[in-house]
């Protein structure tokens, strides 16, 4: 893991086209702004293991593969499907930008 200190309105750039600019400071986190061509995938984290969970609960265990080895995540073995009664998660739905 690179380790890289940034003070407010410096950037990193990433192979790719991708800059990665510190926008603030806001209590104990960070705002950040990427700017990425659209064919790179931008995702948090915790909504792409959430993505790879419903993937693995809908049978769809190569998918949710891809997205776990993407975030470097081992691969569970799928779990027995379990009925859906709920409302979809806008979040899920892998919002860009």
């Amino acid at each position: 893991m690179l380790i890289l200190s940034r003070r407010v309105g410096e950037a990193i750039l990433l192979d790719g086209g991708v800059r990665i600019v510190v926008l603030g400071l806001d209590g104990g986190g960070v705002r950040l702004g990427i700017e990425a061509p659209p064919s790179v995938g931008i995702v948090r984290e915790e909504v792409a293991l959430r993505i790879a969970e419903e993937n693995l609960r809908a049978g769809a265990t190569e998918e949710a593969r891809r997205w776990l080895q993407t975030l470097g995540e081992p691969s569970p073995s799928a779990p027995p499907p379990e009925p859906s009664g709920g409302k979809a998660d806008p979040e899920a739905g892998g919002n860009r930008r």
